[in-house]
């Protein structure tokens, strides 16, 4: 009896979860798709932009991250990067000396968010990933056209430890990112989460007693922004355009 009621929650619960995934992952859609419009709207004159341009949202293109080019007719919009990059017949595994983002694999491809006005890229975001003091962190940075000044940065998913690394999400330390530079003038990446408070162009506050989150953060970017991330991408979009 006790093995017949075991096998029968078993189905039960299975089934749920079957039944319920679609919901879930469309829900997951939702949040990124409502997370990424109050991005916009914080983004000094991007309503203007809009506007202007006739656009409504982003345009999103698929990027080979090995050579930074756009995947032609790809579809981009339902790639889901986590998922490639955890299957192991997809993933790239990362060199252990370029995985400061501590991530171990990632997916071939990424897709990216572009703006353009009059043919002009106006702002680029990024998907970008990496760990934290103890959860994976997930973010979307957005860089202005000229592609080393911060738009904004916006987490959009993090399990840091509550009222401390979790601090990364609240929009007080968000709204610190705009106009923040993350190459200097030889084409290094520098932009870095500090110890207590920032001291120039390259760098942003820190959170009192989220040292690790906030190196967690700093290692992400430099990662995603390095030759092993959106960089081949990043340079080919500057010498060449979209």
């Amino acid at each position: 009896m006790a093995f017949a009621v075991a096998l029968g929650c078993a189905v039960v619960v299975s089934s749920a979860a079957i039944v319920l995934e679609p919901r879930q992952a469309a829900h997951l859609e939702a949040a990124r798709a409502a997370r990424m419009a109050a991005m916009l709207e914080t983004l000094p004159g991007m309503a203007e932009v809009l506007a202007e341009t006739g656009a409504d949202s982003l345009s999103t293109y698929l990027v080979d991250l090995a050579s930074g080019r756009i995947v032609p007719g790809a579809d981009a919009e339902n790639y889901d990067m986590a998922a490639v990059a955890a299957d192991p017949e997809t993933m790239v595994e990362i060199p252990p000396a370029l995985d400061v983002a501590g991530l171990r694999q990632r997916a071939p491809f990424a897709p990216v968010h572009i703006l353009e006005r009059n043919g002009d890229v106006e702002l680029v975001v990024l998907p970008v990933t990496g760990t934290g003091y103890q959860s994976r962190i997930s973010a979307l940075l957005a860089l202005q056209s000229d592609l080393t000044t911060v738009a904004a940065l916006t987490i959009t998913g993090q399990g840091e430890t509550a009222g401390l690394g979790a601090r990364i999400e609240d929009p007080a330390w968000q709204a610190l990112w705009p106009g923040h530079e993350v190459f200097n003038d030889n084409g290094e990446i520098v932009i870095a989460v500090v110890r207590g408070q920032a001291s120039g162009p390259y760098e942003v506050d820190g959170i009192s007693g989220a040292t690790r989150t906030g190196n967690g953060v700093t290692n992400m970017l430099r990662y995603w922004l390095g030759e092993h991330g959106f960089g081949p991408f990043l340079q080919r979009l500057h010498t060449e355009g979209l």
